[in-house]
């Protein structure tokens, strides 16, 4: 695969995020590396996609990452709602991960004792060590 390939992959994940948000789905990405996996990860995920078809709802997106560089906190996941800051939640089960669903994602409260970040994480700069 080329660069400018990627590039327009890239592009259009862009648009299609971008009329996402503007429609207002809601994103939750379960994120499900080696790490989150093994630290129930899957049982998260579960929890979610059982509610979602349970209620039937439509306007929220689940999606499955990979490891967010955090793996004392997994399992986790990010809740980006539109027009608000993203937040993450860490070392949740699928209770846990029920009351964020419910408070967070269907209802616009973040539940403060499960969070352990808002915002976007910034690139991190590499430095040469001598």
């Amino acid at each position: 695969m080329t660069i400018k390939e990627l590039s327009k992959i890239k592009e259009t994940y862009i648009d299609e995020r971008k009329k996402e948000l503007e429609e207002g789905v809601a994103t939750v990405d379960v994120h499900m590396g080696t790490c989150g996996i093994a630290a129930g990860g899957r049982n998260v995920f579960s929890a979610l996609q059982g509610e979602i078809e349970r209620l039937g709802v439509e306007n929220v997106k689940l999606r499955v990452t990979g490891c967010a560089g955090l793996c004392s906190m997994e399992p986790m996941i990010t809740v980006h709602l539109p027009g608000q800051a993203p937040v993450k939640y860490g070392k949740l089960d699928a209770a846990k991960t029920r009351e964020i669903f419910y408070s967070h994602v269907l209802g616009g409260h973040p539940k403060a004792e499960y969070a352990i970040g808002q915002g976007l994480e910034k690139p991190q700069k590499r430095v040469e060590i001598e």
